[in-house]
């Protein structure tokens, strides 16, 4: 047997940045559907310098939706608001000044 037949390719992982634990850390804002035509729009990643129930009550009023904050085992602190929210979201925090936006992903179909 050769030295060739023995080696296992190696593994190819093709989201890398997904679990890559790199110096940017990145706010994820997301989209999960609910039954019909509702919609859940959550943020997480935000610094816990931060108020989240702040930050919430502002969103809430500003965008006449209702949300939560939620305390994720894994996740840390995640914002939850009602409907599809992910682009006033992600303006909402680069013109507060408390994300930049090369630090935003936004997530969902």
């Amino acid at each position: 047997m050769s030295e060739l037949d023995t080696q296992a390719p190696d593994p190819f992982d093709p989201f890398p940045e997904a679990y890559a634990e790199d110096s940017k850390e990145y706010v994820h804002i997301r989209v999960q559907q609910r039954n019909g035509r509702k919609s859940l729009t959550t943020v997480q990643g935000l610094k816990k310098e931060f108020s989240y129930n702040k930050i919430l009550k502002d969103l809430k009023k500003e965008f006449c939706c209702n949300g939560t904050v939620v305390q994720h085992p894994e996740l840390g602190m995640v914002i939850q608001l009602q409907g599809d929210q992910r682009k006033n979201v992600s303006t909402f925090l680069i013109q507060a000044g408390i994300v930049k936006k090369e630090n935003i992903k936004i997530h969902g179909f």
